[in-house]
């Protein structure tokens, strides 16, 4: 599989976008941080129960943003979690929201770095688990490197955990979700200048544009198989976690759906795959 084609500069678009962003979401009501200060927890049941029980086990967390979910590992019981993300803000807002927590450093600890050069980075050599978060791959054009550089970092015995918004999603129109209106097998970039952010759209934003590609189902799995794990389960769901397209609607368990006269297609999917050796 080859590295998909974008501008020269998309990392630093990126990058300043995120940055910008990090303020923005640390404020809104879609992360709410006071909530999350209580409870301490925002894992989605289905990962959790997916995931299963990380008491004493060493957890490292790639394209970690602010450190929710990260720090949502340590309240589960991980005994060490390390988040990276490229965003100097974010890792700093992470750390701060460690210290709030009563986590020190060897409890829970943030590192900024590519996720590419995550292997000379991340303080320890590997993780029981490796760990990434929803809406994370469409930012990185070489699924190939990414793979190998994730498998690297899971210990023997140890496993990758991957969350992600359903490729398919991306073919489809906006408004209902039901016409094929774009390419899924497009390897170009998608280039966005949307100002706002999918925490508020209506946000001022000066670093508004964005670089992000499609990875097909087969092509995560493909890279994963062939950097050396195993693939213990694929599993696809008819939720995902915000209005992607105009005709979804929240349910009582906070998850969108589409109503229950129309036909279900994936909207999310997760995967766990196993280091045997």
């Amino acid at each position: 599989m080859r590295a998909q084609t974008g501008p020269d500069d998309w990392r630093e678009a990126n990058r300043a976008m995120w940055d910008e962003r990090v303020a923005i979401h640390t404020l809104s009501d879609f992360y709410d941080q006071a909530g999350f200060r209580d409870s301490r927890d925002v894992i989605r049941d289905f990962e959790a129960a997916e995931v299963g029980d990380v008491t004493g086990r060493s957890l490292l967390h790639l394209q970690c943003h602010f450190g929710q979910d990260t720090l949502s590992w340590a309240h589960r019981g991980a005994t060490r979690v390390v988040g990276l993300d490229f965003s100097e803000r974010a890792t700093e807002a992470a750390r701060e929201l460690a210290a709030e927590l009563g986590y020190g450093p060897d409890r829970a600890s943030f590192v900024t770095a590519d996720v590419y050069d995550a292997v000379e980075a991340v303080p320890d050599a590997s993780y029981d688990i490796v760990y990434t978060g929803i809406g994370s791959l469409n930012w990185l054009p070489d699924l190939d490197r990414w793979a190998t550089t994730a498998a690297s970092l899971v210990a023997p015995g140890g496993f990758l955990y991957l969350a992600e918004f359903h490729p398919l999603c991306d073919a489809l129109d906006d408004e209902t979700g039901s016409r094929i209106t774009h390419d899924y097998f497009r390897h170009d970039a998608w280039v966005d200048e949307t100002s706002g952010t999918y925490t508020d759209a209506d946000a001022p934003t000066v670093h508004r544009r964005s670089v992000e590609w499609t990875h097909t189902l087969g092509d995560v799995v493909t890279a994963l198989a062939a950097a050396g794990l195993r693939i213990d389960f694929l599993h696809e769901h008819d939720v995902t976690l915000f209005q992607r397209f105009d005709d979804l609607r929240r349910g009582a368990d906070g998850y969108y759906r589409f109503p229950a006269d129309r036909p279900r297609i994936p909207l999310m999917y997760s995967l766990k795959a196993t280091r045997t050796s």
